[in-house]
C-alpha cells in the first residue's frame, strides 16, 4: 500500500482535517474503506473468503481497481458463501468469463471455486475459517514498536503471511502467495498497518482490543 512517494510521512490531511495513511487518498470510496474497513479485526467466514478470493484476483492490479468490481464480484459469487460457490460447474466458469462486472481471468475464477471446496475442508477441520486463520495473528512482539512508512518500507510479507501461504497450499488453495496473504492480513486486522497519526489507527486498535479470538470448540 505504500505506493506515493510525494507524502514522506505516509500520511495526508484532506479538507476537514482528517489525517489517513496516503494509499486512499484517490476517492472517497477508497477513504471509507480505508476508515471502517482496513485493519478492523473479522471473524465473519463469508467475508474472510470473500477477501481472499478478491486478494487472488488482486494480483497484477491495483486494489482499487477490485474494490470498485467488488459488488460485481458479490453478485457473481453468490455473496461468497463457501457452499454455494463449491458446486459452480463449467457453465458458471464460462459465465463468469464473459462478466465484465469482474476481472475475467478463467484461472482465477476456478482458483476461487476450488478454494470454496478447500475453505469447506477447514471449516470443517477447524469449526470456522475464522479459527484457522487467526491462528496466524503475530504476537505482539513480532510487530514493530512504531508503525510508519520507515519501518514498513519494503515490507510485502511477514514470517506469519509465509507460513500462512505455505499452509494454505499444502492443503491445495491456490492464488494464495505470502504476499497476498500479508494483504489479507492487513486487511482482516490480524495485523493494524495504519501508520502512526492516521485518525483509523486507534480505531483498529480498539476494535481489536474487544475482539474475541475464534477458538475451536
Amino acid at each position: 500500500m505504500l505506493d506515493d512517494t510525494t507524502a514522506p510521512t505516509g500520511l495526508y490531511t484532506d479538507d476537514s482535517q482528517v489525517t489517513r495513511c496516503v494509499w486512499c487518498r484517490a476517492t472517497p470510496h477508497y477513504q471509507h474503506y480505508h476508515d471502517y474497513e482496513w485493519g478492523v479485526p473479522v471473524h465473519n467466514d463469508e467475508r474472510l473468503f470473500e477477501k481472499i478470493c478478491l486478494e487472488g484476483f488482486q494480483a497484477g492490479l491495483s486494489w482499487l481497481t477490485i474494490l470498485n468490481k467488488r459488488e460485481a464480484f458479490r453478485k457473481a459469487f453468490a455473496d461468497f458463501d463457501m457452499d454455494k460457490v463449491a458446486v459452480f460447474d463449467d457453465n458458471h466458469v464460462k459465465r463468469l468469463v464473459l462478466d465484465a462486472g469482474i476481472v475475467r481471468h478463467r484461472g482465477k475464477i476456478a482458483s476461487t471455486i476450488n478454494n470454496a471446496k478447500r475453505g469447506q475442508e477447514l471449516r470443517k477441520e477447524f469449526g470456522s475459517l475464522a479459527t484457522y486463520f487467526w491462528t496466524f495473528e503475530p504476537r505482539a512482539t513480532a510487530r514493530p514498536s512504531q508503525i510508519t512508512r520507515q519501518t514498513l518500507s519494503g515490507v510485502t510479507t511477514s514470517p506469519e503471511s509465509i507460513a500462512l501461504s505455505k499452509d494454505l497450499r499444502k492443503r491445495g488453495w491456490s492464488f494464495v502467495g505470502p504476499t497476498t496473504m500479508y494483504a489479507f492480513m492487513q486487511a482482516m486486522g490480524l495485523v493494524n498497518d495504519h501508520f502512526e497519526g492516521c485518525a483509523a489507527r486507534d480505531r483498529a486498535i480498539a476494535a481489536r482490543s474487544v475482539f474475541s479470538v475464534p477458538t475451536q470448540a
